[in-house]
């Protein structure tokens, strides 16, 4: 699942994230990465998302967002 399908108010984990090597590297330097948990705060229409990592507010857009690949807390 990819983290603009994500459900407003729920939590996921990041299983992998497919983006660009310099966008990859600030992402990680965030604090998204493999394994954390990542709350959906806010979905917008365009596909853009509001989400909640360690503690920090980021806002993404639906191209960055597209390449999260995320899981459901409970299914580990």
């Amino acid at each position: 699942m990819k983290l603009n399908e994500c459900e407003k108010g729920r939590t996921y984990y990041v299983k992998r994230v497919l983006v660009a090597e310099a966008i990859g590297r600030r992402l990680e330097a965030l604090g998204v990465n493999e394994k954390t948990p990542v709350a959906i705060l806010n979905r917008k229409g365009s596909g853009s998302v509001i989400i909640k990592v360690r503690g920090t507010r980021l806002a993404l857009g639906r191209k960055i967002a597209e390449g999260i690949e995320v899981g459901r807390q409970e299914d580990e």
